[in-house]
């Protein structure tokens, strides 16, 4: 692809992410109250094996998206991320992380996952652990140094792990965001001014049911 041509894509790609926030917050009250009673959605491993090619996953930094570092080196949930891991649990929509660890930490992604769980959970502050069981198996760390964010691999990784679902990354940086749309994710900068801190669960949803 010419750059100026990735460079439009990706400019599409961030504007739509702000763009269906605002058609989220639009909506109407009939609309909201229809998802309200639509019933329990099935898990994306379930429709992606109907065939169904639309179903969400949402991917997430870990560090000041999920979490924040406190100048004390302790972690807690950032504001809002508990409630909103649970609004998608609750909704059946699958999530994963895609995160920068020391590729020394294990020499599988299951084995990096296990120390980075470690090194959070020792630090950890709050009544409430962090929610290591909704993410499963999509955890992502870089297998070199070279993988590591900025650079696409991880994304991609978690691109082909999601079959033909529709993909959502959620971070922090404008960097990664930027990355991620460029490959073919919805993206979201969280906590921005002016906006939600995170891309609105009924918007995801939505996303689902959308024509790729």
């Amino acid at each position: 692809m010419h750059s100026s041509a990735r460079r439009s894509s990706v400019r599409e790609s961030l504007v739509l992410g702000a763009a269906l926030v605002s058609v989220t917050l639009c909506a109407s009250a009939g609309w909201a109250a229809t998802e309200d009673t639509a019933g329990v959605k099935a898990p994306v491993s379930a429709v992606r094996a109907s065939g169904e090619s639309r179903c969400p996953v949402v991917y997430f930094d870990l560090g000041e998206t999920l979490l924040h570092t406190a100048d004390d080196g302790t972690t807690s949930y950032q504001r809002g991320a508990a409630s909103y891991l649970r609004s998608l649990r609750e909704r059946h929509i699958e999530v994963g992380l895609i995160t920068n660890v020391p590729s020394s930490w294990g020499t599988t992604d299951a084995e990096r996952a296990a120390r980075l769980k470690q090194e959070v959970d020792a630090t950890w502050q709050g009544s409430t652990p962090f929610a290591w069981e909704d993410f499963g198996h999509r955890i992502l760390t870089p297998r070199t140094e070279s993988e590591r964010k900025p650079a696409p691999i991880l994304w991609q990784r978690a691109k082909a792990d999601s079959g033909r679902c529709r993909v959502v990354y959620e971070a922090e940086t404008a960097e990664e965001v930027e990355v991620a749309a460029s490959l073919g994710f919805v993206p979201y900068q969280v906590d921005r001014p002016y906006r939600p801190a995170f891309l609105p669960v009924g918007l995801i949803e939505l996303l689902g049911r959308q024509p790729r």
